[in-house]
C-alpha cells in the first residue's frame, strides 16, 4: 500500500492541476492572460493526470486541442500504470 505522504502528494498534484485548468479557463472567459500550454501539461504530467483530465472534460476546458484531448489521458494512463508497478515493487 502507498505511504500516506505519497497519497498527500498525489491529492496537491492533482489539485493543483485542476485549479489550473479552472484559472484558465476564467481567463480565457474574461479575455485576459492566460496560463502557457506548457504549465498546463507540466502540472498534468508531474503526477497531476487525474486533476487535468478531470479539469479537461468537466469544465470542458482545451477538449478542442488534439493534444490535449489525448496527450492527458494518456498521462493519466501512464500515471496509473506507473503507480501500480510502485505498489507492486513495495508490497
Amino acid at each position: 500500500m502507498f505511504k500516506p505522504v505519497i497519497l498527500v502528494v498525489l491529492i496537491i498534484t492533482n489539485a493543483v492541476a485542476f485549479i489550473l485548468m479552472a484559472l484558465d479557463k476564467a481567463k480565457a472567459k474574461k479575455g485576459a492572460w492566460r496560463i502557457p500550454e506548457k504549465t498546463l501539461f507540466l502540472a498534468t504530467a508531474l503526477f497531476g493526470g487525474l486533476g487535468g483530465t478531470l479539469g479537461m472534460f468537466l469544465l470542458r476546458h482545451k477538449t478542442k486541442h488534439w493534444y490535449f484531448k489525448l496527450g492527458f489521458p494518456a498521462l493519466l494512463i501512464l500515471q496509473i500504470v506507473l503507480l501500480v508497478l510502485g505498489a507492486a515493487a513495495l508490497a
